[in-house]
């Protein structure tokens, strides 16, 4: 066995362990407790259950939503009742061994990059269209991470000003804590928000994506045309070979056909825009993602 990743989000807690060849030799999954100090015991389970069947400890990799701040050391999630808290360094206490802490959307990136479709490619950008807006970027085959630890929080830049004023669009506060981030626009909850705006009804991603062609033709266009102006700031700052999509929004039918037409649209001049592919990696993309990234941290000799 090489490595060990877990897949911690709100409601489940999935451990994988990984073969030599990197392909899941064993899988175990848990509800996530509600509190924090049943949380941080069912990770180190699950850590000890993974070290039994490997025989011995091997590196160890978390992937989850939220941020932890390089600075103190605490988290910031709202998914998981870990804000405020040392949650890397309680995980590594309970087990008594480091392990890495990867934002879920850098390990999807650092998966694709190196196990999907992104195989090959220099530069490889994440973009999850979903209930929020994440990503992450990976530069030969290395998650690309600086100092604040917040590089691929795409989705919370600001929204393209001349699009709020020329549709008249609300502008609203964050989950952040910041007003007008791009992610209040585009992402499932963003959708459904212009979807009011723009018709007056509430309606959902689902029923919007299935009547774009009708009456909800200017919603999805608006949306489409505020997404890529994302993915246009994402080419003009990182310029990836591709960006990669993910996320519930990115499985709704002809969406990479369409945006990749809006992004065109917004590029400068004829210079052409970053290919957009869909992610292949599946469930098991962001434990690989943190296994992987676990693995090139915490020393390749366990391999």
């Amino acid at each position: 066995m090489i490595a060990t990743g877990i897949d911690l989000g709100g409601t489940k807690i999935e451990v994988q362990l990984f073969g030599d060849d990197w392909s899941v030799a064993h899988r175990h999954r848990v509800s996530t407790p509600t509190e924090y100090e049943p949380l941080v015991r069912a990770i180190a389970d699950q850590i000890r259950w993974a070290d039994d069947l490997a025989g011995g400890a091997v590196p160890v990799g978390v992937g989850a939503a939220g941020l932890l701040n390089p600075a103190t050391g605490l988290a910031l999630t709202a998914n998981l009742p870990a804000s405020g808290k040392p949650f890397q360094r309680d995980i590594e206490a309970a087990i008594g061994r480091p392990i890495t802490y990867v934002n879920d959307c850098r390990a999807m990136a650092l998966s694709e990059a190196i196990f999907g479709v992104g195989q090959g490619q220099r530069t490889v950008v994440a973009l999850i269209l979903g209930t929020g807006i994440g990503g992450g970027i990976a530069v030969d085959g290395s998650i690309l991470q600086g100092p604040t630890m917040t590089g691929g929080e795409f989705g919370h830049t600001a929204a393209p000003a001349h699009l709020v004023a020329k549709y008249d669009l609300p502008v609203v506060t964050c989950g952040c804590g910041r007003q007008g981030c791009v992610e209040t626009y585009i992402a499932g909850p963003g959708m459904c928000r212009l979807a009011k705006a723009l018709t007056g009804e509430d309606i959902d991603p689902p029923q919007i994506a299935a009547r774009r062609t009708g009456d909800m033709a200017q919603v999805w266009s608006v949306w489409c045309e505020m997404t890529a102006e994302l993915l246009h700031t994402i080419t003009m700052t990182v310029d990836p070979n591709l960006i990669i999509l993910g996320g519930g929004l990115s499985q709704i039918d002809g969406v990479v056909e369409d945006l990749t037409a809006a992004a065109l649209r917004v590029q400068i001049g004829d210079f052409g825009s970053a290919k957009l592919v869909l992610a292949e990696g599946g469930d098991s993309s962001g434990a690989r993602g943190a296994a992987y990234a676990a693995w090139q941290t915490q020393g390749a000799q366990h391999g």
